[in-house]
């Protein structure tokens, strides 16, 4: 699946991201931020924009509504940060740390999570089309209620994930790795597994299965 990249600018101002506070419309743009810690925060509505973000760290902060756009995140921590409502495009969120973080009622297009931890996260009643997850940790994410088209789980830890109500037509989970996974059998028609998921998921029915 080809997803688009990030349009990111070779050169950027280097800045603080405590700066949006000094910025009318709570914005940044064309800017690489490095080291910045902005934990526990309430920016209020916030936009990102042509930006590499590296180094930072923005546990608990509160950017419900968030408007993302072509943005590199590096190496951050957003962990139990608030981005429901949010709109999250041509991002790609690398070896970062978003335990517990709340993405519910968001849309997210293009979007590439490599190598993160997402542990506990919510993406409950969110719209994905082009996301990949590859190599990243989803224990007990919540996918509740989710729209998606064109999404990828690449070598992902899926133990304990709900996709309850979520169809997973399309959605190939054949390289990722679970013991428990909470889905309606229904919403599992379409799915592309493994020949050893396939044995899991019968079990999980309650099928007993002889050689």
């Amino acid at each position: 699946m080809k997803i688009d990249v990030p349009r990111v600018s070779d050169e950027l101002d280097l800045r603080n991201f405590h700066d949006i506070y000094d910025e009318e419309d709570s914005e940044l743009e064309d800017c690489k931020v490095v080291d910045s810690v902005f934990e526990n925060q309430t920016p209020g509505r916030v936009r990102l924009s042509n930006m590499v973000i590296k180094n930072c760290r923005f546990t608990n902060t509160d950017f419900q509504a968030i408007d993302i756009t072509d943005v590199i995140f590096e190496n951050c921590d957003l962990s139990n940060a608030n981005l429901s409502k949010s709109s999250i495009h041509r991002v790609i969120f690398n070896n970062s740390k978003l335990l517990g973080v709340n993405f519910a009622e968001s849309s997210f297009g293009n979007v590439q999570f490599a190598n993160c931890v997402l542990n506990m996260s919510a993406f409950g009643e969110s719209k994905m089309e082009k996301v990949k997850f590859h190599e990243s940790g989803l224990k007990s994410t919540d996918f509740y209620d989710c729209k998606l088209k064109k999404v990828e789980f690449q070598s992902c830890k899926l133990d304990g994930a709900n996709f309850d109500q979520t169809p997973l037509k399309g959605i190939d989970i054949s390289t990722s790795t679970f013991d428990t996974f909470t889905v309606a059998m229904n919403d599992l028609k379409g799915c592309k597994v493994s020949s050893y998921q396939a044995i899991q998921f019968a079990a999980l029915l309650g099928l007993i299965i002889k050689d």
